[in-house]
């Protein structure tokens, strides 16, 4: 984690803190937390190479590195911010009660896909090729099932038909 203090606005930034919640279950990093005021009080950032998006995950992203953050340091964080490359701005975030459930929920759907053995199948998107995940979830191949899989759902459904 490294640290720096903004000039003339007596802020603290930290980068890289490794972050987790027993609560939501999750652990991760945030890109940088800010501490401000007397006491210093965290405020996280998370930067975002494109512009703001229809869906909230990223505002979910933002939550849980929040209740994280809640948990590690023993307060209540307000707010936050989301900065998007594209736009040069920061977008402001309220962490009030619809988006801290949205994000309890969304992290217990995962934990019971990942402890179920199941994920979600990938969808290929424009954002796929500048993904560095792109190799492992190959979603030219795993969005449509491989033949063998079809075929053999063929089959299934051919057996209860004819049982």
């Amino acid at each position: 984690m490294a640290a720096r203090a903004r000039a003339g606005r007596g802020i603290r930034v930290a980068r890289g803190i490794a972050l987790r919640s027993l609560t939501l279950g999750v652990a991760g990093k945030a890109d940088a937390v800010e501490f401000r005021g007397r006491p210093p009080k965290p405020f996280p950032v998370e930067y975002k190479r494109g512009k703001p998006k229809s869906h909230r995950a990223d505002e979910v992203q933002l939550c849980a590195q929040t209740i994280c953050l809640e948990e590690a340091f023993g307060t209540t964080i307000p707010g936050g911010a989301l900065f998007y490359g594209v736009t040069r701005r920061r977008q402001p975030v309220v962490f009030d009660a619809a988006l801290r459930a949205l994000t309890a929920r969304v992290a217990a759907e995962a934990r019971a896909m990942i402890a179920g053995g199941r994920t979600p199948p990938p969808v290929k998107t424009p954002t796929c090729r500048r993904c560095s995940l792109e190799d492992l979830c190959r979603p030219d191949r795993l969005e449509t099932p491989p033949r063998i899989a079809r075929w053999l759902a063929n089959q299934v459904e051919d057996c209860q038909i004819d049982a």
